[in-house]
């Protein structure tokens, strides 16, 4: 107050031969005296700052209680196998394995590693709306759309990769312990799915391929199996070349025993008549072996033996046996024919079988090099329930508004001390009086101001405030 005094005096003082200008600059206080001066405010309104801190200590620890309470989940996961593919692969080849080197060139050659395309993956509509939709977000949050939701989800979910190591974070925040943990599991499984059913790779579609094939090969194979069997049961021919090789082997033989029952009929001829009974035994014998034979040439069988005479009704119960015979199996004359068609429809199928065989080894290759191919979603860490809050830091929050609260009150009373040292014809004080003037005039400040007054009126408020104001001054 002595300062103001003194500066408004010799700010008056009009001394003869001195310039007024000079005059100011001496009476200006110097940085140390204006310090002073302002701490001197400050301990003078000692009370009111210890009440305002106290206010904003008070305030800042119900907000701090009032927030809710988050619990955040995390999730590291392993970077893929194949954390590089192209031009990524060949400079680590060239710098010998330097993962970082690598990584750098491939950040110059727009190239993104698997690890990047994963936290993309994981950012994108897809999976936030399968972890919308399976915890039904959208109620919890009390979002009116879908992209509110999503909005808020992502404001929850923390999704990082190092550039080092390459390992992947998620961390995921909720209310609910158990539901953070749960949403931060779904992550990795939606990426999984996700992963499995974009997989584009080459073996992938080299198996999707031989899986097409294979079901048309496999009803190829299993068509001609069908024609080969309706032929070969038909015509009784299960394996033409073996089955001519028997015949001709067993006509053969009949034609041995042909010869040999010939030559002894000729010998009983010179002893015997021709009715005798061994002759006639013979006779018959001779002529069942060349009935057989003709059935087995293909030959319709003459009722007549080489004399000329008709067996006794051999004729016709031999023909009725060649024709149920001939039914039973082809004859030498008929396997060429036979044979072809055959040999045609065996020949299809056992190419079919190859095939298949082959296609199958092919198709049990390339699922294997699929899966080796598709990267894996590997995890690290897995997510477990949270028993610590993550949010809010109570502590902090209390310490922020106990010390804004003072540093306010303080600016306050310095800006309204130094707005009482203002003369009240000055300009500024003159437009801010009429400003609030007129907001005075507001109904809803009016009341407010009223309120306050009404306050100050009690009492012990009054007294507490007179006591106050006779210490100051």
């Amino acid at each position: 107050m002595a300062t103001r005094e003194i500066t408004k005096r010799l700010s008056q003082y009009q001394a003869p031969g001195l310039n007024p200008d000079l005059i100011q600059v001496a009476a200006r206080p110097s940085r140390k005296d204006s310090a002073t001066v302002k701490l001197s405010i400050l301990w003078n309104k000692r009370n009111a700052l210890y009440k305002a801190t106290l206010t904003g200590l008070i305030l800042s620890l119900i907000v701090a209680f009032i927030i809710p309470v988050r619990y955040t989940s995390t999730t590291r996961l392993m970077p893929p196998d194949h954390a590089g593919g192209g031009m990524t692969s060949i400079l680590a080849a060239l710098t010998k394995g330097s993962s970082e080197l690598a990584s750098l060139g491939g950040e110059l050659f727009g190239l993104k590693s698997s690890g990047e395309i994963f936290v993309g993956m994981l950012r994108s509509n897809t999976i936030e709306n399968a972890i919308i939709n399976k915890f039904d977000l959208r109620k919890v949050y009390r979002a009116r759309t879908l992209q509110a939701t999503r909005d808020d989800l992502e404001d929850r979910t923390e999704i990082a990769a190092d550039r080092k190591s390459g390992i992947i974070t998620i961390k995921v925040s909720d209310r609910s312990a158990s539901r953070a943990a749960e949403m931060s599991r779904e992550y990795v499984n939606e990426l999984n799915r996700l992963v499995i059913s974009m997989d584009t790779s080459e073996a992938h579609r080299e198996r999707l391929f031989l899986e097409g094939r294979l079901t048309e090969v496999q009803q190829d194979l299993e068509a001609a199996e069908k024609d080969f069997s309706i032929f070969a049961s038909k015509n009784t021919a299960l394996d033409v070349k073996e089955q001519g090789r028997a015949m001709i082997g067993a006509a053969a033989e009949l034609e041995g025993q042909l010869i040999a029952a010939q030559t002894t009929l000729e010998g009983l001829r010179q002893i015997y008549t021709a009715n005798n009974v061994r002759v006639r035994s013979v006779q018959a014998r001779i002529d069942e072996y060349r009935r057989q034979l003709q059935k087995m040439s293909g030959k319709v069988p003459s009722s007549t033996g080489n004399d000329g005479t008709s067996p006794q009704g051999g004729g016709t119960q031999a023909g009725g046996t060649s024709d149920s015979n001939q039914a039973d199996y082809p004859t030498i004359r008929e396997l060429p024919i036979l044979g072809v068609t055959w040999a045609d429809l065996y020949r299809r199928t056992r190419v079919e079988e190859v095939v298949f065989e082959t296609l199958t080894k092919q198709y049990e290759l390339a699922k294997v090099e699929e899966a080796r191919e598709t990267p894996s979603v590997k995890v690290l860490d897995a997510a477990e329930v949270p028993e610590k809050k993550s949010f809010p830091p109570r502590l902090l929050l209390m310490l922020f508004g106990t010390v804004f609260a003072f540093c306010f009150a303080s600016v306050w009373v310095l800006v309204s001390a130094r707005w009482q040292e203002v003369d009240a014809e000055d300009p500024s004080k003159r437009l801010a009086r009429d400003v609030i003037q007129t907001m005075q005039e507001k109904p809803w400040i009016a009341r407010t101001i009223a309120l306050v007054r009404k306050t100050k009126a009690r009492p012990g408020f009054r007294n507490r405030n007179g006591a106050k104001e006779r210490e100051e001054e």
